[in-house]
């Protein structure tokens, strides 16, 4: 038996879930996974998986045996990425998976420079408003966009995410109650939700005191939706009033067809730790050549301490 094979093999349908999921990902049969982990119980004399129909279940042995092999395989895995690391250039598949509006945008167009800068890495792009799990998806790195809930991956930031009120001139010019002096003015206007937020509310705290407590903002409408970009579309079309990040907005602002209101005080649809885009991967001791140049390249290319996309429009 080719033991770091078969460790590998359990290890893998352990954490896939399966045994097909985890002979596809190795390019091997289902029944040489099967056969490793059998034989492996023999040589262990204890069944390491009660199987079902639907899941894989680790037996008492099988959870102690599946702790320390992972950390075997994980400590192999980082003394050849360091080693390689040393005079290694980037090259491989490099799987990232992006919000999908921020990634048509801001991310997929900078792309052709980028592969043409690294033209040893191939590009495995998923484009998803979902939170994937990237050790089992097997992704390299991931954009997120808000505020991070805890987790063991490690994260770097990319750029600040601001955002902004804006309604169209069309939507200004017929307004029924069309005066906007302060945040609460808004009462009398239709705002556009953003159905992933909690609650009915908008936060603002004035823009020169930056240290503030966001103060909460009761807003009513007749839409709400789920879509960033269909919050754009409604607003483009004068539906009403939306909180829109800076980076879906800017060519807009800068074009008239949308219009910045209420601009003396910061805006966001939840109050909480720093909001920002973020780039997240999985903690290694040896963070991939490919994964550096992705990350790198990104952070140029946004631009700091303003994204473009904010430098734009700075007066």
């Amino acid at each position: 038996m080719d033991y770091f094979a078969a460790m590998s093999a359990f290890v893998r349908s352990v954490e896939l879930g399966s045994f097909s999921k985890a002979a596809g990902e190795a390019e091997m049969k289902v029944s040489t996974v099967s056969r490793y982990i059998s034989a492996l119980e023999d040589d262990l004399g204890a069944a390491l998986l009660n199987r079902s129909t639907r899941r894989l279940h680790l037996t008492e042995a099988g959870q102690s045996f599946y702790e320390r092999a992972a950390q075997i395989l994980a400590d192999v895995d980082d003394a050849r990425n360091a080693t390689r690391s040393l005079n290694a250039h980037p090259q491989g598949l490099l799987r990232i998976n992006i919000p999908s509006a921020f990634g048509r945008r801001h991310v997929m167009p900078h792309m052709k420079d980028f592969l043409a800068a690294y033209p040893d890495i191939r590009l495995d792009a998923t484009l998803t408003d979902a939170t994937v799990d990237l050790i089992e998806t097997g992704t390299d790195i991931a954009i997120r966009i808000g505020a991070l809930a805890d987790s063991s991956l490690i994260a770097k930031r990319l750029a600040p995410q601001r955002r902004v009120l804006v309604a169209s001139p069309h939507y200004l010019q017929t307004a029924l109650a069309s005066a906007l002096a302060e945040p609460a003015d808004l009462m009398q206007h239709q705002c556009l939700a953003f159905a992933l937020q909690v609650g009915n509310a908008w936060f603002y705290r004035p823009t020169a005191e930056p240290q503030a407590d966001p103060v909460e903002m009761p807003i009513k409408g007749n839409l709400r939706t789920n879509d960033s970009e269909a919050l754009l579309d409604a607003a483009l079309s004068g539906l009403g009033i939306a909180l829109l990040p800076t980076w879906l907005v800017s060519g807009d602002l800068q074009s008239g067809r949308l219009v910045t209101l209420l601009a003396d005080w910061e805006w966001s649809i939840a109050s909480g730790p720093q909001r920002a885009i973020w780039a997240v991967y999985p903690p290694k001791k040896v963070v991939s050549p490919k994964v550096r140049a992705f990350l790198t390249f990104m952070s140029e290319r946004f631009g700091s301490p303003l994204p473009y996309w904010d430098a734009q429009r700075a007066p």
